[in-house]
């Protein structure tokens, strides 16, 4: 999946298009980001007493998943949507004896600007 948590995305389309917000979560087996502060859902939860004594439930307010196709990627660059694409890198590694050797990694790069993610 191109969108991992911690990213900072903008939704493309739906009733909150236009806003953007950073992913809390990402389920992957839905194609699915919860994003902070959108898609905010009513929720009933029946009302309850913990051990100390304190009320649990009630209304709250919290988000509620995005399918991932709605939203973009910010470009840290210059702060606009873009496309996310990856690409293999060559990188040195270092094995436990101290001999190093070379290996492939994967990367995850802006279409927009080029620049890694």
């Amino acid at each position: 999946m191109h969108i991992r948590t911690g990213d900072v995305v903008q939704v493309m389309a739906g009733k909150d298009r236009g806003l953007t917000g950073k992913v809390i979560a990402v389920v992957a087996d839905k194609d699915r980001v919860i994003v902070e502060g959108v898609n905010r859902v009513v929720v009933h939860s029946r009302v309850g007493e913990s051990n100390k004594g304190a009320k649990t439930g009630g209304i709250q307010n919290k988000e509620a998943p995005v399918h991932v196709s709605n939203v973009m990627l910010i470009d840290p660059e210059d702060s606009k949507p873009t496309r996310v694409g990856f690409r293999r890198e060559e990188t040195e590694k270092q094995r436990a004896d101290g001999s190093s050797y070379t290996a492939e990694r994967s990367v995850r790069y802006s279409k927009r600007s080029g620049k890694e993610i």
